[in-house]
């Protein structure tokens, strides 16, 4: 239930609505004086009332019921107390019956987002560099479609430009296909930092590059089977990482798709007398909007990023008429966004406002820098692989008889990579550490996991099964407030903010606030379980095996939404 909502629609205040009122209703920053609070300061203003005249006011006149049992003013504030048993019983029951659609909504039913994220490099590695912008797309991506949205994934593939035309003539002059079947990405990125060192010691190279680049746009047959090996290589060992992180997409058309598109858009921007020449170049002057010139042709004709992304634009609204498009794409990017977004609009797309940039910070592990031309590379495969051993190694020191300890430490591993990233503000910079990131008892997905490997636990002790589903509610109709302890309520009212914090993750885009609501859950879930006896606790069992399985729940279905599993034992 939305408890602010029903507090806003019982307060008629003159020329105030409804929607205004819900705005300033909060949770209260202390439950002593009540769950929900409402500050009068700015409705006082509006009224000509003095901030405590007005909130007494309303205290007086609220009317109290079964739900919303005490009402008090305090400095200027009007503070709700709801009633408990009527809390408890609302959240279990509603948790219990939808089971793992619990938190999802039909909000967004007829919308459409697109989001595109990850958007590796064919013939690339797969570095921790692309970590953030594929986990954070990805849990954006669950959400949306978790709260009714269609959502279309997009991996914007990097597959055009003369890097290729670098690595074609480096398999040619020095590549073995045998090696290179075997070796995969990380023998083409050995080619790629060859052809570095040596174009420095033989400038002929670059230009070998661009001749070589050009017979792969004109089709020339060698080039392009060379270069249709080196995609599928990448797709094939990126498909295994998106797998293992539960990460999947809707559209994989690269740069390469929208060159056809390019000679529209040079003669849709000409029509409107939006390009000029500078030095040759074809360009976009942005003076006026305190930015540099967007760049669209190169003085050889040539496109560039910014003209293809103007395309690609052009295409997903045609294609999917989104409602959003959103681009996950690091902050160094900001320039060429703030520029995409201004051409668009000087090109008079009106849905260029639902356009957005969401940017985030840089990983590296431990401070380490990354080079892929000068061959310093931390793959992600091998970050993945680290945490997995790592987490093998834990288990086996702590509980070397698990069930499925190899499984088990499948999804740790990879539960502590996801969790590591989405757990900041994503804006900020990540420096990845082993030892921290799985830490059991720290703020991490192990510790989280593990609440719920505890949880499982009782419920199997307990026998509880989804079956008696039925008699754990008529046993809630039972419930008196007096028999809910402070620990329990304050774990049953976090338990029913996850509707909330998934629409507020969407409204600031940020996936943090899933994982910090994750770990008070545990922590008030650990409390609870410290405190209060579960199993054969009289007439209480049922309950607290009734509130075990809602905090298990909660916890899967928010670890779910993020791409983390959970694993039963641990």
């Amino acid at each position: 239930m939305d408890f602010k909502k029903y507090i806003a629609q019982n307060i008629i205040l003159d020329g105030i609505n409804e929607e205004e009122i819900y705005a300033l209703v909060t949770v209260a920053a202390n439950s002593s004086f009540g769950d929900f609070a409402l500050p009068c300061f700015t409705l006082a203003v509006r009224l000509n009332e003095k901030p405590f005249t007005l909130a007494k006011q309303i205290a007086q006149r609220y009317p109290k019921d079964q739900i919303v049992c005490e009402v008090e003013d305090t400095k200027g504030y009007v503070n709700f107390k709801i009633n408990r048993e009527y809390w408890t019983k609302v959240t279990l029951t509603k948790i219990l019956t939808e089971g793992d659609e619990y938190g999802s909504s039909k909000i967004g039913e007829g919308k459409t987002i697109c989001i595109d994220y990850s958007s590796i490099n064919i013939a690339k590695p797969f570095h921790i560099g692309h970590l953030s912008t594929t986990v954070l797309g990805s849990c954006l991506y669950k959400i949306y479609k978790f709260l009714g949205y269609t959502v279309v994934g997009i991996n914007y593939l990097g597959d055009y430009g003369t890097q290729f035309g670098k690595l074609v003539y480096a398999f040619e002059k020095w590549g073995d296909p045998a090696l290179i079947a075997t070796g995969g990405l990380r023998t083409i990125n050995d080619l790629y930092v060859k052809f570095h060192k040596q174009a420095k010691l033989d400038a002929s190279l670059e230009e070998k590059a661009r001749e070589y680049s050009k017979k792969i746009e004109e089709g020339d047959s060698r080039c392009v089977s060379i270069y249709e090996t080196l995609k599928a290589i990448t797709l094939k060992e990126v498909t295994a990482i998106y797998k293992n992180l539960n990460v999947e997409f809707d559209d994989w058309l690269g740069e390469s798709h929208f060159i056809a598109k390019v000679p529209d858009v040079v003669k849709e921007l000409d029509s409107m007398h939006l390009l000029t020449e500078n030095d040759g170049a074809k360009i976009v002057d942005l003076a006026e909007h305190n930015m540099p010139p967007a760049l669209i042709l190169r003085s050889d004709g040539a496109s560039l990023y910014l003209t293809r992304d103007i395309a690609a634009a052009e295409y997903r609204k045609e294609k999917y008429n989104f409602d959003k498009s959103l681009y996950v794409v690091a902050y160094q990017q900001n320039l060429h966004f703030k520029q995409l977004f201004k051409v668009l609009e000087l090109m008079d797309k009106n849905w260029v406002g639902d356009m957005q940039h969401i940017a985030y910070g840089m990983v590296s592990i431990e401070g380490m820098s990354m080079s892929t031309r000068n061959g310093v590379v931390i793959y992600l495969e091998d970050v993945i692989t680290q945490c997995i051993c790592k987490a093998e190694s834990i288990i086996q020191a702590k509980n070397p008889d698990l069930p499925d300890l190899a499984e088990v430490a499948r999804k740790i591993g990879l539960g502590a990579v996801i969790f590591s990233v989405v757990n900041m503000n994503r804006i900020k910079d990540v420096v990845f550490s082993y030892d921290k990131i799985l830490n059991f008892e720290g703020e991490t997905a192990c510790y989280v996991q593990y609440t719920c490997a505890r949880a499982n636990s009782i419920l199997e002790k307990g026998n509880i099964t989804l079956q008696e589903k039925n008699s754990i509610i008529y046993l809630l109709k039972r419930l008196e407030s007096d028999d809910i302890s402070n620990t329990e309520f304050d774990l049953i009212k976090k338990l029913s903010e996850f509707p909330s914090i998934l629409q507020m993750t969407l409204e600031k885009h940020e996936p943090c606030f899933v994982t910090r609501y994750a770990i008070t859950v545990a922590q008030l879930f650990n409390k609870f379980y410290m405190e209060s006896p579960i199993l054969n606790a009289n007439s209480y069992t049922t309950y607290r095996l009734a509130l075990t399985q809602a905090t298990l729940t909660t916890l899967t279905n928010a670890l779910m939404l993020l791409g983390i599993e959970v694993p039963k034992k641990m």
